[in-house]
């Protein structure tokens, strides 16, 4: 694999993750709700974890053969989006401290970050659709190896984007409850509006 495919694969992977969406969304929130963002991030990370080993073992191949499979998982990220944003619109996030307990909080928070990128359309596009367009099966790697390193990439960028955004918006909005409130809302109507346009569009198609 040569540097140049690793260089336009990363310009591309870039672009995609300085997107905002569910992900920005849900690190924001965990920004200014939680203790630490590093939660979060976890979980959002686990899920791209997931589709990378699922990339590797090649079954993604087969997943994205079926329009069915694919119209069934993005439907389903689209609802759970939406059910999401709708439990943020309830319980606007507030800074301070949980009222469960750390560890209890830490797993849920984790889960619902795997649940929101794993269940991401974004991350269906990306692993199904932009990771074969850079794989070369002549390209002295095997298949196996160029997948994990195009996963791993797209892990670590947004590990640094996703951590970013979080610690950003506790730092600027820490001192601003109402300010904390809107964008938090904020990030629940985008929540909703991803997933319905997504949904929306799928079930068009």
């Amino acid at each position: 694999m040569d540097t140049t495919t690793l260089a336009a694969f990363l310009a591309v992977d870039l672009l995609l993750v300085f997107t905002p969406g569910a992900d920005w969304a849900y690190a924001i929130g965990a920004g200014l709700r939680d203790r630490s963002v590093l939660p979060a991030v976890a979980g959002l990370i686990a899920g791209y974890a997931g589709y990378t080993l699922l990339a590797v073992a090649g079954l993604v191949v087969l997943v994205a053969s079926s329009a069915t499979v694919l119209t069934a998982l993005t439907v389903a990220g689209a609802a759970y989006l939406m059910w999401l944003g709708w439990g943020v619109l309830r319980r606007p996030a507030a800074l301070g401290a949980s009222t469960e307990p750390m560890s209890s909080s830490r797993g849920q928070i984790m889960l619902k970050g795997a649940g929101i990128s794993g269940l991401n359309p974004k991350g269906l596009l990306l692993y199904f659709s932009l990771f074969p367009q850079f794989i070369d099966p002549t390209g002295g790697w095997p298949v196996a190896a160029q997948t994990g390193l195009f996963g791993t990439l797209h892990m670590t960028a947004c590990a640094l984007v996703y951590l970013a955004v979080g610690v950003l918006a506790r730092t600027v909005l820490k001192t601003r409850s109402s300010a904390a409130r809107a964008v938090t809302r904020a990030s629940g109507v985008m929540m909703i509006a991803i997933g319905a346009f997504l949904l929306a569009e799928r079930l068009a198609g």
